[in-house]
């Protein structure tokens, strides 16, 4: 037990190298790893400083405890997203934005074609929905992520006169505000609800965007096909709505 102690920090490490460097969309759990790993050196030295330096005892009171409110405020956080992301029980929307994901070249990355096949779900299913395509395009992209989504859904054939092309935004606070900028500019009103479609554990933080818009999004989940990437980007949104959360407004990613 004392060995596996002992070399518990450096495994975690490797592991964490492992995630972030040989394994695609796995670099927060390689980032989990090196923290996990900090977390049991941090933990020695002060177990063996507190045997000459009674305050390190102390210290190391605090850190514990500082480390056990992170971790329920982290589990709550997800109770919030993992309900989230469920979606709507029944959504009857006219209007379905659907968010953009990474472009690999021209092909739709595994992230964005779980969203187009949920778009296309909706679609076939509510034939007078029409879906706003919104996502730019990256430097690494030969394409707009909406004209990706949008070669994909005419080609399994959905009308194009049903997909609006947002082609400009670079964030999700963005993909929102563009994509009612075009509802409005088409249809001289900007509608108080509309469908979300995004990957299911994006779809808390997205709503939160969608309400400093003014709007209430109605989520629409969009499975991610690989459980280890689910939990790596479930992890990554706790994050990454606390972010969102201290910086408020000034946060639009």
């Amino acid at each position: 037990m004392k060995l596996f102690k002992q070399l518990l920090p450096f495994g975690l490490v490797l592991l964490g190298f492992l995630f972030r460097s040989f394994v695609h969309g796995h670099s927060f759990l390689g980032l989990i790893c090196f923290l996990l790993a900090g977390v049991c050196i941090c933990n020695h030295l002060l177990r063996r400083l507190q045997r000459s330096f009674p305050i390190a005892k102390l210290l190391r009171l605090i850190f514990n405890g500082i480390l056990l409110v992170g971790i329920l405020v982290s589990f709550c956080t997800l109770g919030v997203i993992l309900r989230a992301s469920l979606g709507a029980d029944n959504p009857q929307e006219t209007y379905i934005v659907v968010l953009g994901a990474k472009v690999n070249g021209t092909t739709p990355s595994l992230s964005l074609s779980d969203r187009i096949d949920a778009a296309e779900a909706y679609l076939n299913s509510h034939p007078d929905a029409i879906a706003i395509l919104s996502g730019g395009q990256g430097s690494d992209e030969d394409i707009s992520e909406a004209e990706c989504m949008y070669q994909q859904l005419t080609g399994r054939g959905i009308s194009p006169e049903r997909l609006w092309i947002e082609d400009k935004a670079t964030s999700t606070w963005e993909n929102l505000k563009f994509s009612l900028d075009l509802i409005e500019e088409k249809t001289g009103s900007r509608p108080e609800n509309i469908g979300l479609v995004s990957s299911e554990y994006h779809l808390f933080r997205a709503g939160l965007f969608a309400e400093d818009c003014g709007v209430t999004a109605v989520g629409i989940p969009a499975r991610t096909q690989w459980v280890s990437l689910r939990i790596n980007y479930f992890l990554r949104e706790v994050a990454g709505v606390w972010h969102y959360l201290i910086l408020g407004g000034q946060y639009h990613d």
